[in-house]
């Protein structure tokens, strides 16, 4: 099996303040991990240095007026001192090399795509992606531009898709995604993230279906806090798998990160670097049955530095290597002693869940 990564040394650009959540070391102490770990000498690994996407590929997802406020912010460079109530949340400073670096970001995320669908690679990882809380016209969350609607529709110019999955596993649920696809029939969005009563951006709820043609194809999985591993994948795995078998998507875009580790600084989901590697090596089977293999991460996500790289590693490992024991992969930090907590009420919510969603599945 042949995987591609996207890298390119500027990502760290992307890099919001001293004193934010959202530094650019991330992708250098990530690499350095990579690197330790050998993925760079790996025969079935390539590592590809994208080239940035361009203002079209934005406008193919966002309105002019908001890229065209975004690009002149960017160079004034000074975000804090500026009214950005008609841009986007003050959690989200722009400057020019913030901006450089997404664009390479981007850039990225459709090169992991278009290295599939051109056969040069069976599966690509694209490190920096996942800008789920941006929307056509506003951003907030860390995020700018939604570079998972930008592939998306990249892929549906370019190859003529039909039908594509997107799996958000973010601890946060991806309100800007789910706004661009809210009435779309052939983009099926399944989100599992933590109880959006609890935390940003308090959107997320089961139910959150969608609209019109679109009613059903928005599947929200939101999870208690302090929910530990074996309760989250047996909910990733009772909603997705069978979704997914269900509506035979052509491509599987996952986008996360490492947010929903037990000991991220910003969520409070009990996953380890193991649990990561389940997530992803699921996503790789159920893409065997469904799209001959065909499966994009986006993985950005993660504030504890400490362990991101170990999570980052577990989930590209779990496309690239799945047949590995999952006992071989490694923590940071030892695992939590309760790894059913829970349980009762993710299965609660889950059996709601599907009963909404009968109406339009015949899974459930």
């Amino acid at each position: 099996m042949k995987v591609c990564i996207t890298y390119h040394e500027k990502f760290s650009q992307y890099d919001l303040g001293v004193d934010h959540p959202f530094r650019g070391d991330r992708f250098v102490k990530a690499k350095s991990f990579f690197d330790e770990k050998g993925l760079s000498q790996s025969p079935n690994i390539f590592f590809i240095r994208p080239s940035p996407a361009t203002r079209a590929d934005l406008l193919e997802v966002h309105a002019q007026e908001y890229v065209d406020k975004i690009y002149r912010l960017a160079e004034l460079g000074r975000p804090y001192e500026l009214d950005l109530s008609w841009v986007f949340q003050l959690d989200t400073p722009v400057s020019r090399s913030i901006l450089e670096a997404l664009m390479l970001m981007i850039g990225g995320v459709i090169e992991a795509g278009t290295t599939i669908f051109e056969g040069n690679a069976d599966r690509a990882v694209a490190l920096g992606g996942g800008f789920h809380h941006a929307g056509r016209n506003y951003g907030g969350g860390f995020c700018i531009f939604n570079d998972i609607a930008i592939l998306v529709e990249n892929l549906r110019e370019r190859y003529r898709l039909k039908r594509i999955l997107v799996l958000d596993y973010d601890v946060h649920a991806g309100n800007g995604t789910t706004d661009i696809y809210y009435s779309d029939p052939d983009v099926l969005l399944v989100s599992i993230h933590q109880d959006p009563e609890t935390i940003y951006p308090w959107r997320g709820f089961i139910e959150e279906i969608g609209e019109g043609k679109g009613e059903g194809y928005k599947v929200n999985i939101p999870i208690p806090m302090r929910t530990g591993e074996q309760a989250y994948l047996y909910a990733l795995k009772e909603i997705f798998l069978p979704l997914a078998e269900e509506f035979k998507p052509e491509v599987i875009i996952a986008n996360g990160g490492s947010d929903a580790h037990f000991a991220d600084h910003l969520g409070s989901l009990g996953l380890t670097a193991k649990g990561f590697f389940e997530i992803s090596r699921t996503i790789g089977e159920i893409s065997e049955k469904v799209c001959g293999g065909k499966v994009v991460l986006l993985i950005a996500s993660g504030y504890n530095t400490l362990v991101l790289p170990y999570c980052w590693y577990a989930l590209i490992e779990g496309v690239a290597e799945p047949e590995k024991n999952k006992d071989d992969i490694e923590d940071y930090y030892p695992a939590p002693n309760d790894p059913w907590q829970n349980r009762q009420q993710v299965e609660d919510m889950l059996k709601n869940l599907k009963r909404i969603l009968r109406k339009y599945w015949k899974c459930f």
